[in-house]
């Protein structure tokens, strides 16, 4: 792995579209459709809610590990990088979280 281990994901992701569903997880996840990755990303967003009040700091990295890996599934479904993401983060970066909500607001 490089130093960036997300380009190197979404790269392997996105090698799995259209690949046969037999051959990885992500290809079959990709052959179900829209609906089986949202279903995924929402179990796995239950899952790390409920690592978090267990209080298990390492079953809830790994849970954590798994919603982001299904949210770059479906990153990689809609045909958005991961780079997009970041480049959002960076843009909300010295800006009040609540500004921002605000602003969002009014759109």
């Amino acid at each position: 792995m490089s130093d960036n281990v997300l380009d190197e994901v979404h790269a392997v992701l996105q090698s799995r579209i259209g690949a046969d569903p037999a051959s990885s997880y992500a290809a079959s996840l990709y052959h179900k459709g829209l609906d089986a990755i949202l279903k995924k990303v929402g179990e796995e967003a239950t899952e790390t809610v409920m690592a978090a009040k267990d209080g298990d700091a390492k079953k809830l990295v790994y849970e954590i590990a798994d919603l982001w890996f299904h949210t770059m599934v479906l990153l990689a479904q809609q045909g958005l990088e991961p780079q997009q993401v970041l480049d959002e983060l960076a843009r909300r970066m010295g800006t009040s979280g609540l500004a921002e909500k605000a602003a969002r607001d009014t759109n």
